[in-house]
């Protein structure tokens, strides 16, 4: 499949646009942290208006840095999602202590659970479920709730490399679905393959899983930095995309762009319309202005930065 197609008009190239990826591309998210928000001086002439930002948690981090990102990107007009990783919060106190600055400083409506990164629990908390089974986000009104998706499993969960776990929990996430007023969505891990994540996708929906999923995708970065994040992350079978890359000389010093795997989920939704997976969501791996310029060299008016639409 051709990724993109080329004409000659005069002495110039012109790329032709491709409507299946900029219709996926639409109402993307991209990931943050406080220290990379920091390096750009504003995001209205990166993101397009109403973009969902999602602010990473990483232990170490102090909550007041973690708040005031949150303030800066919702005061430029963009929804903010910060995470909350289960095993760095000590208490159902300090959970509501988060939730409190978040909603009275930022306006934060929305958020991400996830077990974090973290071999030993720094309190009450050791997974997602734990803290939803609080009542302090439904209690806070928050309107969107999102948890971790692995489309290629998370030997955390199951160390024996087998999806028991991780199903066990989605399961357990979709009847929690059920019983609340809270939009529900899975934000998955990066990977670097369509086909096993169309596999992923379609075998949640045969499960009765329906949440809708907002895939993970790295975006352009250094070869030599994904292979790191991935191997840091665990990212499994598509891995092996990046080694073959690795082994041809001629690509090894070629920046990765995400365009192939995103091409490839496209044409599958546009196939097939009701496919579970609905946005895509960017781990801006090779920083946020590369990521941003990517988006908007291909997802056509939908991604235009704020202030280039304006």
């Amino acid at each position: 499949m051709a990724l993109l197609n080329f004409k000659k008009r005069g002495s110039e190239t012109e790329t032709i646009a491709n409507p299946d990826l900029e219709a996926f591309l639409q109402d993307y998210s991209i990931e943050v942290m406080p220290r990379t928000a920091q390096k750009v001086e504003d995001f209205r002439e990166l993101l397009p208006a109403g973009t969902r930002v999602y602010i990473a948690h990483i232990e170490g981090t102090p909550i007041e840095e973690m708040v005031a990102t949150a303030k800066r990107l919702n005061d430029e007009g963009y929804p903010v999602m910060p995470h909350f990783p289960a095993r760095i919060i000590k208490d159902e106190a300090t959970l509501a202590d988060w939730i409190a600055r978040y909603q009275g400083e930022a306006d934060v409506k929305q958020a991400l659970m996830l077990a974090g990164g973290v071999a030993t629990p720094h309190g009450d908390f050791d997974s997602s479920m734990q803290l939803l089974e609080t009542g302090l986000f439904d209690k806070a009104g928050f309107t969107n709730l999102h948890v971790a998706g692995h489309p290629e499993g998370n030997k955390d969960i199951d160390p024996d490399g087998s999806m028991k776990n991780v199903s066990e929990a989605l399961s357990w996430k979709q009847k929690f679905s059920e019983r609340t007023d809270a939009k529900m969505a899975l934000a998955t891990q990066f990977a670097f393959e369509a086909k096993p994540i169309i596999a992923w996708a379609n075998g949640l929906k045969d499960a009765g899983i329906d949440l809708p999923i907002h895939i993970g995708i790295a975006g352009p970065a250094k070869l030599q930095t994904l292979i790191k994040f991935a191997i840091a992350c665990g990212v499994g079978p598509s891995l092996k995309v990046l080694q073959k890359r690795a082994m041809d000389v001629t690509k090894l010093m070629l920046p990765y762009e995400p365009t192939e795997v995103l091409t490839e989920l496209a044409a599958y939704k546009a196939a097939n319309p009701d496919f579970n997976i609905t946005n895509v969501h960017f781990f801006p791996l090779g920083g946020i202005k590369t990521n941003a310029t990517w988006a908007i060299n291909n997802g056509g008016e939908s991604t235009q930065p704020v202030k280039q639409q304006g």
